[in-house]
């Protein structure tokens, strides 16, 4: 099967994402500064969502570049990856409503750990169906980000029993990690002549 049609319904479900975390801010009542106050967990909150939403959508454009056919088993591990980043726009207005509390932070680290899961089943799925001359399994390699980020979250979510805060800059770090560029896709695809 050729990979269009899953590449454009992704391209489609992460603009939808963006569209429904930016429907949950409200203009404030007001014409100062201090009128943001009031606003500013949720815009905080939204601004790390978005560029964690930011983050999946380039990995996931820049995996599928060096994908040359999708089957059932992509398609599925996809909508699984989508799954979990489909409820970001929940996570984020509960724990910009409430102000980064325990609960909610753990609940967005959680989301987060499932969807990184989520991200590694869908990139072994394309090395599998790819095979032995995988451009993507070349590229990655040891993939230390990927294999990083999943501790990390479950240390913050285990961080905000305690407090919120610790666990919130752990998802940070984590965000501010994946957005140095990571050009091995890139680069393996143009020593190959590209995927497609």
């Amino acid at each position: 099967m050729t990979k269009g049609r899953i590449e454009a319904f992704s391209d489609g479900v992460f603009a939808i994402i963006i569209t429904i975390m930016v429907l949950d801010l409200h203009v404030p009542h007001g014409t100062q500064l201090a009128d943001l106050e009031p606003v500013l967990p949720v815009l905080l909150c939204y601004v790390l969502s978005f560029v964690y939403v930011g983050i999946y959508w380039n990995n996931h454009h820049h995996m599928f570049q060096a994908c040359r056919s999708v089957n059932g088993a992509i398609l599925w591990a996809n909508l699984h990856l989508l799954f979990w980043l489909s409820l970001l726009p929940f996570a984020t207005a509960w724990m910009g409503e409430n102000h980064f509390t325990a609960v909610p932070t753990a609940l967005y680290g959680l989301i987060l750990l499932m969807a990184s899961f989520a991200y590694i089943v869908l990139q072994q799925a394309i090395i599998r169906n790819e095979g032995d001359g995988s451009i993507l399994k070349e590229a990655v390699g040891e993939d230390w980000k990927g294999k990083l980020s999943a501790p990390l979250y479950i240390v913050a979510i285990l961080a905000t029993k305690y407090s919120p805060w610790p666990g919130e800059a752990i998802i940070i770090a984590v965000a501010l990690i994946w957005l140095i560029p990571d050009r091995r896709i890139e680069k393996r695809i143009g020593k190959s002549g590209g995927a497609e």
